[in-house]
């Protein structure tokens, strides 16, 4: 193998292999952020996937280095470089959440999430690009521009965390944190090839991220990998007392003894019913059948009796209540004024009565209700990831983007999303397996099986075609 410190063997390998490279000596932090940031002066231009740097990147990476010189690294991921979704507090850098008047406004404080990151050792690299307010499934920014699909020019990369999973493809960085609300982290490794995971609700604090909906938000992982994933979730998982919605393991993130032949594994009846064109379905038959028998006993499920359009719409309402509370100000902003899209959105919330709140929240509840009878009869729910691959940013956002993501968040459970094959355009696909609260381990086991099994990851990073 080539020198890893060179071309893209180093950019686009998987985070856990850049560890073993630093902790056997052959690269460091330093030559690891170097490559990194040059590859962003290169390609972001094109991509448009960061909207800030951190200025500090190359001081992290020296202080890393130091470290491990003095045999006292500090964590897991110490070395490792990672990319911020700009929703996230960094201390330092602005919080625009996509939108335009908060480019002045510097963070004080990390989020939960980015301390911990930082506590192991990760440098913070910069903050991604994302949907205006972080609703929205495609990326497509009207203030700070939107994000290439690093596969195909013009593309959509997904969203709202798409700029964090083009970064992810493109090597330009070792991973990424997004954001998870209906999708958000999914439906752009969907459409860029990549692994996220969407935790169990609670499982990673919240705090310090702009909120969606307090009830669906999560914390998101993307990477090249999912054995990554699975690194960075133990470091993420902790109980946070200053999050009201933090959730308390009685026991520690492990994985539980499990033998995959005897899953009990369940597929939708008619994935056409809910939207999922041929082209997809026809690469998730066959990635089923090539998994085989690791599904173990497969279950057909009736979705009859639960409208997911319906339910995901219910979702919105309460997202665009909440996001008119958290943007009460930027509404307010003449200077700096929203889109005419997303303050409709909030102005469609607003219009709406305190009873319709409620009924959509309850409609919520009744997927809780629905996914907890669901995972007392089986382990697995496996779906398309989305119901078709990435489009031409010309065509604009599609309505049902999250349809198929939107159950996990619903419901509060772990989903994984992983590439599946190809379609025939070329562009990816992914596999997404949806399991019982706190199953979040248990589902990354999963996914690397069936990750193997496929072999249908690209080759990293991913190069952009015309």
């Amino acid at each position: 193998m080539n020198d890893p410190a060179n071309g893209n063997d180093l950019r686009g390998a998987a985070a856990f292999q850049q560890l073993h490279w630093l902790a056997s000596g052959r690269i460091d932090s330093v030559r690891l952020t170097t490559a990194y940031l040059a590859a962003i002066a290169r390609q972001n231009p094109r991509l448009n996937a960061y909207l800030a740097l951190d200025d500090s990147a190359a001081a992290q990476a020296a202080a890393s280095d130091a470290r491990r010189r003095e045999g006292r690294t500090i964590g897991r991921l110490d070395g490792l470089t990672v990319a911020i979704k700009d929703n996230f507090d960094v201390a330092g850098l602005p919080t625009t959440a996509g939108l335009p008047g908060r480019h002045h406004r510097t963070a004080h404080t990390d989020a939960s999430a980015v301390a911990r990151l930082r506590a192991a050792g990760a440098v913070i690299l910069g903050k991604t690009n994302l949907d205006e307010g972080a609703l929205g499934t495609f990326s497509a920014n009207p203030h700070y521009g939107a994000v290439q699909n690093p596969l195909r020019a013009d593309y959509t990369a997904g969203g709202s965390s798409g700029g964090s999973a083009a970064a992810v493809a493109a090597g330009l960085c070792s991973f990424a944190l997004g954001s998870d609300t209906l999708g958000s982290a999914r439906i752009p490794a969907n459409h860029c090839g990549v692994f996220a995971l969407k935790p169990t609700h609670g499982e990673i604090s919240t705090r310090g991220m702009v909120r969606a909906a307090r009830r669906l938000d999560c914390v998101g992982i993307l990477a090249r990998s999912i054995e990554d994933l699975a690194i960075v979730v133990q470091v993420l998982d902790a109980h946070d007392p200053d999050d009201p919605r933090s959730r308390r393991r009685r026991v520690p993130l492990a994985t539980p003894d499990w033998e995959p032949g005897r899953l009990r594994s369940a597929f939708a009846r008619d994935l056409g019913a809910f939207g999922v064109v041929p082209e997809v379905r026809a690469v998730f038959d066959a990635a089923v059948e090539r998994i085989g028998s690791v599904f173990g006993n497969r279950v057909d499920l009736d979705f009859s009796d639960h409208d997911l359009g319906r339910t995901r719409r219910a979702a919105l309402l309460v997202m665009e209540s909440e996001l008119g509370v958290e943007f009460a100000d930027d509404l307010a902003d003449r200077a700096h004024p929203l889109s005419p899209r997303l303050r409709s959105m909030l102005d469609f919330a607003k219009a709406k009565s305190a009873v319709d709140y409620a009924a959509a929240d309850r409609m919520l509840d009744a997927t809780v209700l629905k996914a907890r009878r669901m995972f007392e009869d089986i382990d697995v729910l496996v779906l398309p990831t989305v119901a078709h691959g990435a489009y031409p940013l010309a065509d604009g956002e599609r309505a049902n983007d999250a349809d198929l993501t939107a159950f996990a968040n619903l419901a509060g459970c772990p989903a994984v999303s992983l590439p599946m094959g190809t379609l025939p355009d070329g562009l990816p696909v992914g596999l997404q397996l949806v399991g019982r609260p706190g199953a979040d381990l248990r589902l990354l086991e999963l996914a690397a099986i069936c990750a193997a099994t496929l072999d249908a990851v690209p080759v990293y990073p991913v190069l952009q075609r015309a």
